[in-house]
């Protein structure tokens, strides 16, 4: 019996893919990339934000074609993830196409999902919000053999006034040092040279398992590993970035010098109207620390425009916060009113209009700013990571490869590529040097060894 699987969203819903992959293999059942051969199909899905949940049905309509199309051999098509997670029997009567609901809390009973699909029987399964995958539960890496992500706590505590997060996926619940240390071990047997941490905000990792944040505890203890070579921290929220962190991330060379730093906004009315308990003031200062102690750090952030009653004197007040911080990275997101968050039922919602302008006038100034940083890299030496080779039409090998230095997370940002280079495979990492840099992308050249 064959499985295929589709996930969305963001890499932490990859886990979970990840997860219930090794869990079906583990009971018998092979994983196939060919929709059309499989048996089962699963669709792991997001419900962040509106667009994310239509993203979802469409691609659920998409796969349910192998079952009652004629186009595959599709006995059981499975819903899992945030959306099945949050709307439960509401999915299962909304989409009679699908055989199972399984949420996000009960990713681990897949098998169960699976044998009641087979045998007829229409299920929702969503568990609890206490569910924290292990070290030693089944896995199978879907990303390139030198890069894994790892989950380092479920949930989230914050409060802010437009995330559904918390609604979907519970209270922070931290994975204990050991067991992350554990894993990562593994990992890297399997040969993994990046770990990639991952949590709704992995500053405050520990401190419902400790009573403090101790992420630069758990830092220390994964530099510790042989043959790892980068750690990446993603997703840390400014409260409790502290100095303890700061310095961690300075001293430990395996730690990459890019902080991951969701902002929000720069105005200090909407910031409370969101619920984030940061101030223009507060963030500067932070910003301004990082940098002093962190030499070469590449910060990249988020924001939100058009939140509920957001003028246009608070955008403007986003707009010069922006430029005046010079972010290396940055994402821009328009404001989704989500049902059951506080900000849902808040007055003057901002006309979509005027949110899609604003996206647009953000994103043109930061790919200025992102070129200006890029170019000013020109004669510094990195180190790349690399991810793959350029293959024109005719399948013959271009002599460029392309990767990522510290500078960038995969996915999410942009890449830098190497010329002329016959040898280099994924995986390696090699030294370049920049020669020119464009809003996105660095093009560099071989560092004579």
């Amino acid at each position: 019996m064959k499985a295929g699987f589709v996930s969305l969203g963001c890499s932490k819903n990859l886990i979970d893919t990840e997860v219930m992959l090794g869990l079906l293999q583990e009971s018998g059942i092979e994983v196939s990339q060919d929709p059309a051969e499989a048996d089962i199909l699963i669709v792991n899905t997001c419900a962040f934000i509106e667009s994310a949940k239509e993203e979802a049905i469409t691609t659920v309509l998409s796969m349910a074609e192998y079952k009652t199309a004629g186009v595959g051999k599709c006995r059981a098509l499975i819903v899992a993830g945030c959306l099945s997670q949050r709307y439960g029997k509401e999915l299962l009567e909304e989409l009679p196409e699908a055989d199972a609901i399984i949420g996000t809390g009960a990713c681990d009973r897949i098998m169960e999902a699976v044998e009641e699909a087979l045998a007829g029987h229409r299920v929702v399964l969503t568990g609890e919000d206490k569910l924290l995958y292990r070290a030693d539960t089944p896995r199978i890496l879907t990303t390139p053999s030198y890069t894994a992500y790892l989950k380092i706590a479920e949930g989230c505590n914050n409060r802010c006034a437009f995330c559904a997060i918390p609604l979907i996926r519970g209270q922070l619940r931290s994975r204990s040092v050991e067991d992350i240390v554990k894993e990562a071990e593994r990992l890297v047997k399997e040969g993994v040279r990046e770990i990639i941490l991952l949590a709704q905000d992995t500053a405050s990792y520990g401190k419902d398992l400790y009573g403090e944040p101790k992420l630069a505890y758990l830092l220390q203890s994964l530099c510790r590993i042989e043959k790892l070579d980068w750690i990446r921290i993603l997703y840390s929220y400014p409260r409790f970035f502290n100095d303890e962190l700061i310095e961690t991330i300075a001293r430990e060379p395996k730690v990459v010098k890019y902080v991951d730093l969701p902002l929000q906004h720069g105005d200090d009315t909407v910031l409370r109207n969101m619920r984030r308990p940061d101030t223009n003031e507060g963030m500067r200062a932070l910003i301004k620390k990082l940098r002093e102690k962190i030499p070469g750090v590449a910060i990249r952030s988020t924001f939100i425009v058009g939140f509920p009653g957001e003028t246009e004197e608070q955008y403007q007040t986003l707009r010069r916060f922006l430029e005046e911080m010079r972010f290396d990275k940055l994402g821009v997101f328009t404001y989704s009113r989500e049902e059951d968050t506080h900000a849902y039922d808040l007055p003057n919602q901002v006309a979509e209009a005027v949110m899609e302008q604003r996206y647009h006038d953000l994103m043109a100034l930061q790919a200025k700013i992102s070129e200006e940083i890029n170019q000013s890299l020109v004669g510094r030496e990195l180190d790349l990571l690399v991810e793959g080779r350029e293959i024109d039409d005719e399948g013959r090998d271009e002599n460029v490869v392309y990767g990522r230095s510290y500078r960038e997370a995969p996915d999410v940002d942009g890449s830098v590529y190497l010329e002329g280079d016959e040898d280099s495979q994924p995986g390696d990492i090699i030294q370049v040097r920049a020669v020119a840099g464009f809003a996105y992308d660095v093009v560099t050249e071989r560092v004579n060894e």
